[in-house]
């Protein structure tokens, strides 16, 4: 197989050829994540400031709209009542979203039961590509995060069934929680950033403190077997989202005696997601986040916070708002959306993935539910660079170069139309998340031409549609 802009299939290589699951091929190249063209991103320490000030303050604003003003905006009665107004609303704030004990129990304890379980719960042993910064060596990960899933899971229902902690407390207590785990996530960034600065282990660091605080500078972040950054990407942001959608439908039944459709989509929807997180773990391991992206405040903020508490805006105005009656028809639609773009994203991720993992010689069998058909693409056609890596260009991704991202935005787009139109926030998961893809598609482009030059001038000519084929 020649390099530059060859296409070819797993079929043609003899390496590949080898069993599937063995240990990894030390002829592997290293992929590339010392990035020497550095350039400011998100608009340079002074973004960076913005973003570290004023996402914690999105989040309290829009809780205060969600909790206090049913989805409503709440905005000052004019320019001169801006400065009242902020008060009022920081005092409300505090008032019914200061951190608590209970808040720090409920929130650090889910935290650290799930890193117990990723500790003591089986799973396979799983290694990354070689890395540059570790001088080619590969890093092992143990993926039990599906077994660690269903245990909580399943204490969750026994310590809720027995009352010992009923997980309405949830949503009693979610401005509290979401407080502790704003402040939270800024420890640990501070933490991180501290011990890597100590060690001497920065990491494409700018020499900006703010930037490179909002950025990160350690990349492989351990503390013994646990990876931080790969258990605060799976383990804790989804399953909390989960666990938000049905301590509200557990509330909804406690005041209806029933829970309505609409709020048995959400806890539908957030399951799926957290469900493919973790029953995927391995296939992580190839990403971007994972492999490019520092460990960082931006990650942990996200992670630990901005997910689970900006994401669950739909189910909380599903409870607050009392029961909806779009109709037969408008709930199937809504359903029907969900699960069509759930295969496509389930299987998107799963297929660019595992086709890495294949030419890593790490990929493996394993029966997790649920297992969709076209997840693995058998001698998968791809364009070998002369940079070493190939890029698929089959499945979903002989279509567009992010299939995924489309189909991670029509579950989003179902969030918020099972909520109706009476308010703005169930829509705030898409159109943030709109804006977080275009921009990271952006970074990637820019990365990727750096890297591969004119074969990624041959890549877009082969699949020159981003998101949906013919349109964009």
């Amino acid at each position: 197989m020649s390099t530059g802009t060859t296409a070819g299939t797993a079929a043609n290589d003899p390496d590949a050829q080898q069993r599937l699951g063995s240990a990894p091929r030390d002829d592997v190249a290293f992929e590339d994540v010392t990035d020497s063209n550095f350039v400011y991103e998100f608009g340079g320490p002074v973004g960076a400031a913005s973003m570290i000030v004023g996402f914690p303050l999105l989040m309290a604003y829009q809780y205060l709209c969600v909790y206090d003003n049913m989805g409503q905006f709440l905005l000052p009665d004019g320019l001169g009542d801006v400065g009242a107004w902020a008060g009022r609303m920081a005092a409300r704030y505090w008032e019914i979203a200061a951190p608590t004990w209970t808040g720090a129990r409920i929130y650090l304890g889910f935290t650290f039961f799930m890193a117990g379980l990723a500790y003591v719960c089986p799973g396979p042993v799983m290694y990354g590509y070689k890395l540059p910064s570790l001088g080619g060596q590969r890093l092992a990960y143990r993926c039990n995060a599906l077994w660690s899933w269903w245990v909580v899971q399943a204490t969750a229902l026994v310590l809720h069934f027995t009352g010992l902690f009923r997980l309405t407390q949830v949503i009693d207590n979610l401005g509290p929680i979401m407080t502790v785990a704003m402040l939270w996530s800024f420890f640990l960034a501070g933490a991180v950033y501290a011990v890597t600065a100590a060690r001497g282990k920065k990491h494409r660091a700018s020499g900006n403190f703010v930037y490179d605080f909002f950025m990160g500078v350690c990349l492989n972040p351990r503390i013994g077997s646990l990876d931080l950054k790969l258990f605060t990407e799976l383990r804790v942001p989804w399953p909390v989202l989960y666990f938000i959608s049905l301590s509200c439908a557990f509330k909804q039944h406690e005041r209806l005696g029933y829970v309505t459709p609409e709020s048995a989509f959400m806890v539908l929807a957030h399951w799926l997601y957290a469900n493919a997180c973790n029953k995927g773990e391995e296939c992580v391991l190839t990403s971007w986040d994972i492999f490019y992206e520092l460990e960082s405040w931006y990650l942990l903020f996200w992670n630990l916070a901005g997910v689970p508490f900006s994401y669950c805006y739909s189910s909380i105005y599903l409870l607050n708002a009392g029961p909806m009656h779009f109709g037969l028809g408008w709930n199937i639609l809504c359903y029907t959306l969900l699960l069509a773009g759930y295969y496509f994203w389930d299987t998107g991720n799963a297929q660019r993935n595992r086709f890495r993992m294949f030419w890593n010689n790490t990929l493996i069998t394993r029966n997790a539910f649920p297992q969709l058909p076209k997840s693995f693409i058998p001698n998968a056609k791809y364009l070998q660079t002369s940079h070493g890596n190939k890029l698929l260009v089959d499945g979903w991704y002989a279509y567009a170069r992010k299939p995924h991202y489309t189909a991670d935005l029509v579950m989003a787009l179902s969030w918020g139309l099972i909520a109706g139109f009476g308010s703005f926030f169930p829509y705030f998961y898409i159109v943030f998340f709109l804006t977080v893809l275009v921009h990271r598609v952006g970074r990637d482009d820019a990365r990727c031409a750096r890297k591969y030059g004119a074969d990624w001038d041959e890549y877009m000519r082969m699949v020159p549609w981003k998101f949906i084929p013919y349109v964009y």
